[in-house]
């Protein structure tokens, strides 16, 4: 009886290994691979990441990811000031020291969670708005405060959102032309250019990608001398 019982244990064993070498090598190598290989010839764009490649060839970025575009930070500030010259992104997860995460790392990704009436997330829209208004009005063109979107002055629920609304970017199109030297209406032509319409027309809406845009730009400012 012993002997039998000890018989049973080990085929059992053996069979139980058998199936685990089995499925690991058909759930952990023939299966990614297969699915890593057609990625690879289907869409191999959106397989590495979705890359951004400057006018040079150089990788700047992913086209899912934002970025910030910063002047160096000085002594004494605990966050850097945006350079006014290039197009800036949507705020990442508040403003400030305040924030959860305001330089779009991707190791940190979430909302704000804080509600509606919240003071915390009120003094942040405000003081935005106000940063808002105040950077991108020019000699020629003045923002109110009812002229400034959503998505200029909160962030998205990823905190990640490399996109903005058309409208912000267009409110930023005689700040950038002012502090680049451009023409407005060539500015204007980069924004109508990058601005993506809503997927297969009716999913989402209007949105541009802000590190396109400023590689767009960055390309015009090079042409210009």
């Amino acid at each position: 009886m012993t002997n039998n019982s000890v018989g049973n244990a080990g085929r059992l064993l053996w069979a139980a290994l058998r199936a685990l070498l089995v499925l690991t090598v058909v759930t952990g190598v023939l299966y990614p691979l297969a699915v890593t290989g057609v990625a690879q010839l289907a869409f191999p764009g959106k397989a590495n990441g979705s890359e951004i490649k400057d006018a040079s060839g150089k990788v700047v970025g992913s086209e899912l990811i934002g970025q910030t575009y910063n002047l160096p930070l000085k002594d004494g500030e605990e966050t850097a000031s945006p350079d006014l010259k290039w197009f800036q992104p949507r705020p990442s997860n508040g403003l400030g020291a305040n924030s959860v995460n305001p330089q779009y790392k991707i190791i940190l990704s979430g909302a704000t969670n804080r509600s509606g009436d919240n003071e915390d997330l009120i003094n942040w829209v405000t003081d935005a708005k106000a940063a808002v208004v105040k950077d991108n009005s020019t000699a020629d063109f003045k923002v109110k405060p009812s002229d400034v979107p959503a998505d200029a002055v909160t962030s998205s629920g990823s905190g990640l959102d490399p996109h903005v609304s058309p409208e912000y970017a267009k409110l930023q199109v005689h700040r950038v032309a002012e502090l680049n030297h451009l023409d407005v209406a060539a500015v204007e032509k980069l924004v109508a250019d990058h601005t993506d319409d809503r997927i297969l027309g009716f999913i989402g809406e209007p949105r541009v990608n802000v590190l396109q845009l400023n590689i767009a730009l960055k390309t015009l400012v090079a042409a210009k001398g």
